[in-house]
């Protein structure tokens, strides 16, 4: 690899120790100390969950934080960005796990509402294309919640409003979405996520993610059977195409807010697809010679639809090299190279103790960096 002199790092996020933007700070002073002079572009990524609003932001988009409410209710204060008319919206900004105070789920009763109002709040602001990244929920309410917010009425047999939650969905009698948000209509909305589920069944939402939000297998049940009565009563509602969205690729994304934005309009595009072409990768992937990508963990998960194997497809296919840094491997040499990636660098490389790869992930990404920077640009 001699000659290579212009570096892109292109990373996600490692969970619960570094952001992307840290990951590519951290990456770029290890090379540093190695090669002085390199050129080093960063380009922090996201898959369309947390840390979305931060990648884009992190590529000139323009902040706008909004009070919106939070998943039980409480008023939080959320992000998006903004630039030429084109939003990033981050569905956990205002409706993430990260939202729930620590140690509290809310499987049944956990609302989307605040991320129809942050949606109402890039329309508000001017947006024409609104990329809206799901993912990192704390909800089950197929998009009930967002709904709401942009102006559709779910109400039960006296007339009243279901409860929050896709729990209270259970209790729904009419929908009507009438009165949803017009400007709705004349917006390219983007549904961007790294998952495929449909709403419902052995492989909706409920029963693939319930648990991770705390949801019991009698919730998981509950839910299944609320979100399937939602979609019946939709399609009495607005017809056929609420049954089709039901089992369309996407729909169960974010606890199946991914069905409540196809309601209204959403396209749907893998996640980290949507935020490449959104963040500028192309030509900043044609300045370089090397690529690093990377996120908390490399395993079976990163090869369907994460950051680093978008990263990679796309390096890949212009005929550059990518390697990757991680704070764990769990993927043989194999898989990696199937993926596009010439070699992986862990945390766990230079210091096997785990939790302080977690707690010191910072300066020991940086040694990772200096080891990657010997064999590849030295």
């Amino acid at each position: 690899m001699e000659g290579t002199r212009r570096v892109l790092v292109a990373a996600d996020k490692f969970k619960g120790s570094l952001t992307a933007v840290q990951v590519a700070e951290r990456v770029t002073a290890g090379l540093r100390r190695v090669v002085p002079d390199i050129e080093v572009e960063a380009l922090p990524v996201a898959d369309g969950g947390d840390g979305t609003v931060a990648a884009a932001v992190a590529a000139g988009f323009e902040r706008h934080e909004v009070r919106v409410s939070g998943p039980l209710g409480d008023e939080v204060t959320a992000a998006f960005g903004l630039r030429a008319g084109t939003a990033v919206v981050e569905m956990a900004e205002a409706s993430g796990l990260q939202r729930l105070p620590e140690g509290v789920f809310a499987p049944l009763t956990a609302s989307t509402y605040g991320s129809g109002e942050l949606l109402r709040a890039a329309l508000d602001a001017g947006a024409r294309t609104i990329v809206f990244g799901v993912g990192g929920s704390a909800t089950t309410d197929g998009g009930a919640g967002m709904l709401a917010a942009l102006g559709a009425r779910f109400l039960n047999a006296a007339g009243e409003p279901v409860p929050p939650g896709g729990g209270g969905l259970a209790a729904l009698v009419s929908a009507d979405l009438s009165g949803l948000d017009a400007r709705l209509a004349d917006v390219e909305l983007v549904l961007a996520s790294d998952v495929d589920n449909p709403l419902t069944g052995p492989m909706g939402a409920p029963a693939v993610y319930g648990p991770q939000k705390g949801a019991s297998p009698e919730d998981v049940r509950a839910l299944d059977e609320a979100l399937g009565h939602f979609a019946k009563v939709l399609e009495d509602a607005v017809g056929a195409r609420a049954a089709e969205f039901a089992a369309a690729p996407g729909a169960g994304a974010a606890g199946g807010i991914g069905y409540g934005a196809l309601l209204v309009g959403a396209r749907f595009r893998p996640g980290i697809d949507v935020m490449l072409d959104v963040l500028g990768f192309a030509p900043a992937l044609e300045r370089a010679s090397l690529v690093i990508t990377g996120e908390g963990s490399l395993d079976e998960q990163t090869l369907h639809g994460k950051a680093p194997a978008g990263v990679a497809a796309a390096a890949r296919a212009a005929g550059k090299e990518v390697v990757a840094v991680c704070g764990r491997l769990a993927l043989p040499p194999e898989a990696l190279g199937r993926a596009g990636i010439r070699r992986a660098y862990p945390l766990t490389e230079v210091e096997p103790d785990v939790s302080r790869c977690v707690a010191d992930a910072g300066p020991i990404l940086e040694r990772v960096a200096e080891s990657l920077a010997r064999d590849f640009l030295s």
